[in-house]
């Protein structure tokens, strides 16, 4: 059971990011706009794209997660701040608090690893 839910928990993290990560190829001059209208350069959306897809897809793996799992806090935290500052609208409010628990689950996997079912237990 421990094996299969330190899977399915990196699988349900990992596809926020890789979902959004992809959703922003199918939207990406609105994405670019969204980011600038932020203060956001939106030259940095091919990075972010990148990080979002390629980070999803190494927590599924599970490579280099615990690495992986710091980037993408600190990324989800930054996010947080940037996007969804507006705690006077209560949707923004939600998604603050959303990018917060997700860097808080993705603490945990940086501390405990990614598990059995995984590249970086595999590779040692």
């Amino acid at each position: 059971m421990k094996k299969i839910s330190e899977l399915t928990a990196r699988i349900l993290l990992a596809q926020i990011f890789f979902l959004a990560g992809y959703s922003k190829i199918g939207g990406y001059e609105n994405t670019q706009g969204y980011m600038n209208a932020m203060g956001v350069p939106g030259e940095l959306l091919p990075l972010v794209i990148l990080l979002e897809l390629g980070g999803g897809l190494a927590l599924i793996a599970g490579w280099k997660a615990r690495w992986v799992s710091i980037i993408l806090a600190l990324f989800t935290i930054a996010a947080a701040v940037l996007f969804h500052n507006d705690f006077s609208d209560q949707m923004q409010l939600i998604m603050f608090k959303k990018n917060i628990a997700i860097a808080g689950g993705l603490i945990l996997l940086a501390v405990y690893g990614a598990g059995t079912y995984s590249i970086d237990r595999w590779q040692r």
